[in-house]
């Protein structure tokens, strides 16, 4: 499929507003891929992707997750978790797209998970601080990705777990372990990371 039949694919299935979150998160996700030696053409197509399903019904969602065998787990979180392994199931199955990279992209950008691919990391960051993107600390996630993607990319798990903590929720437990894996790699590297 070319890319002016993925973009009208993607913008049917969102409202105005939610499709121009996902334009940001596509030219951030470039740019981030660029910057950190990603490939430009996998990190625009799992940002165009990454939102599929997001204004998709949640009992769609929650139906999906049954029928097709995604992990139950999710149906106990938080439902804005849902739409991400739904949205890869469903880029898979109705757009035709094969590439495990790019699914898995899509499937983490929420929750972040261990060993995350620079793939996951540029499209999970990019969905943190894309330019319309406004909440407590969003510029010191821009500042920090300017020299450091995992650096960045924790401090957009910490806002998530604070924001998650603050509101009286549960934590996914990927979203942690995802968080630890990127301190220890911080660390094993020698860096300190900026409090």
């Amino acid at each position: 499929m070319d890319r002016e039949l993925l973009i009208e694919a993607v913008k049917r299935q969102m409202p105005e507003k939610r499709y121009r979150h996902v334009a940001g998160v596509v030219d951030t996700a470039f740019m981030l891929a660029q910057r950190f030696g990603g490939d430009p053409d996998k990190a625009w197509l799992a940002a165009l992707l990454h939102d599929y399903a997001k204004a998709w019904p949640t009992d769609r969602m929650e139906r999906i997750i049954r029928e097709q065998g995604l992990p139950p787990e999710l149906l106990a979180y938080d439902k804005e978790l849902w739409h991400a392994h739904v949205g890869a199931w469903a880029v898979r199955e109705e757009l035709g797209i094969a590439d495990e990279e790019v699914l898995d992209a899509v499937r983490y950008h929420t929750s972040g998970r261990e060993n995350m691919t620079l793939l996951d990391r540029i499209v999970c960051l990019a969905d943190y601080m894309e330019p319309s993107r406004a909440f407590p600390g969003v510029e010191r996630i821009r500042a920090l990705a300017e020299t450091s993607l995992n650096e960045a990319l924790v401090a957009g798990f910490d806002s998530t777990i604070v924001h998650l903590l603050e509101k009286g929720k549960t934590v996914f437990p990927l979203t942690v372990l995802a968080r630890n894996d990127l301190v220890r790699e911080i660390r094993a590297a020698g860096t300190t990371i900026e409090s």
